[in-house]
């Protein structure tokens, strides 16, 4: 029988279930920040001798360079597929499309007669991707970070991935680099990675963001290096709900469950509905699925630690439920997903319609999938092409416009007790000799 954490009425969730299903942080949490803390103090004071102990302890690989020769991503491309190419091609096409119509254009505006102000976007110099690894190679992560700081104009883009046996990322994952059109690939996972890129050290060079998803050891290291360097979000491990009207396909409804479920056992899955029958039938399909699955064990840890099958009282409550829930991945499987689509503000990315499963966005439609996880999708924004530009303005007055405002400023830098400011501003004033 498979265990499901959190099943019944969302009217009699438990403050217990609540926090459970709306929080969703890990039971360790605290143990973790401190134990990450550790290990970016310890890459920080020892650079890569720690990275090599990390790759020895962590992932049981003893490296001889922390780097992958380009040579080798261009091999691994070659020697591809030809058609997992073409698709990993096709994918990067289409995040290259939609993040691109995403760059802002420079403003320019007169907010009074002679003051002209504006605003730049320009590309960060340096960027970092962390692309997971471990349970499975994620060449789409790499894709979903690296296309977008390419779109940005950003000149270096290195990315870290998780060595495998070999001392190396998967083939799939050196592919997607030379793919995407990252500069430098390093064999670097966790939390040394993270700390790696916002340090730096005698090889991996320090960046100025660091994006993409992660365990909660990188999440919880991301965090940690926010002070020191822009971050795009706390993206965790997955999570998904599904809202489904009572004439849902129940197979696709548990389908997109097992999708998300086999990410990570700490992945996070949900479905609301409001019609017994139908949670059911749900259940049933959720069942069958995970049992063919061979990712079985990993499904069923998930659901067993954060999994839910909610029946709500109508479609208001549902709808009321999902808003609170903030998903990363919210799935509008109901009669009329766009009008529903206008009740909800909280989640990472929402799918419309049951054609419109979660791995197509996962993979292929352009959509960015490296967005915020635990419910901080209230707050935070998935992936964009901004996370790898930054703006400054300009600012340009006439000598009219310059002397229209230098008793305004006069007076108002005379009240903060500034004088400098004050002179500064009536120096330009007709009165004070300006021709």
């Amino acid at each position: 029988m498979l265990t499901i954490a959190v099943e019944g009425r969302v009217g009699d969730l438990t403050e217990e279930e609540r926090v459970l299903l709306l929080k969703r942080r890990p039971r360790d949490e605290a143990e973790v920040r401190q134990k990450v803390q550790a290990l970016l103090e310890e890459v920080r004071r020892d650079g890569d001798d720690a990275l090599l102990r990390m790759a020895r302890d962590f992932d049981g690989v003893a490296l001889t360079a922390l780097e992958v020769p380009r040579a080798r991503w261009e091999e691994a491309r070659a020697s591809l597929d030809p058609t997992l190419r073409s698709d990993l091609e096709r994918a990067a096409r289409n995040i290259e499309t939609f993040h691109r119509a995403q760059i802002p254009g420079d403003v320019e505006v007169e907010t009074e007669p002679g003051v002209r102000l504006g605003r730049r976007a320009v590309p960060l110099p340096a960027v970092g991707v962390y692309a997971p690894g471990g349970r499975a190679a994620y060449p789409s992560s790499v894709l979903m970070g690296a296309v977008p700081a390419r779109a940005a104009g950003v000149p270096e883009i290195v990315v870290c991935s998780p060595p495998g046996p070999s001392g190396e990322p998967p083939t799939e994952v050196l592919a997607a680099c030379a793919i995407a059109g990252a500069t430098r690939l390093f064999a670097l996972g966790g939390s040394g990675a993270v700390a790696a890129l916002a340090y730096g050290t005698a090889s991996v060079p320090q960046v100025e963001a660091i994006v993409g998803p992660g365990n909660q050891w990188v999440t919880e290291a991301k965090r940690q290096v926010a002070g020191e360097l822009r971050i795009d979000s706390p993206a965790g491990p997955s999570e998904v709900l599904v809202v489904a009207s009572p004439n849902a396909d129940p197979a696709r409804v548990a389908g997109e469950l097992v999708a998300q479920a086999e990410h990570d056992p700490e992945a996070a899955v949900a479905a609301v509905c409001w019609e017994a029958p139908l949670l059911a039938r749900i259940r049933t399909e959720l069942e069958s699925q995970v049992n063919d699955s061979p990712r079985k064990a990993i499904i069923q840890e998930a659901l067993r630690e954060c999994g839910a099958l909610l029946l709500a009282e109508d479609r208001n409550e549902a709808l009321a439920f999902a808003e609170a829930y903030a998903a990363e991945h919210l799935v509008l499987f109901t009669d009329d997903p766009r009008e529903d689509l206008k009740t909800q503000t909280t989640a990472g990315t929402v799918f419309l319609g049951e054609p419109s499963s979660v791995a197509f966005g996962d993979y292929l439609t352009g959509a960015n999938h490296v967005l915020p996880t635990s419910g901080r999708s209230r707050s935070f924004s998935g992936l964009s092409v901004l996370e790898f530009l930054r703006f400054y303005t300009w600012q340009e007055l006439s000598e009219d416009g310059a002397a229209a405002m230098s008793e305004a400023v006069g007076r108002l830098a005379d009240a903060e007790g500034l004088p400098g400011h004050a002179a500064a501003a009536r120096a330009r004033s007709r009165a004070g000799g300006v021709a």
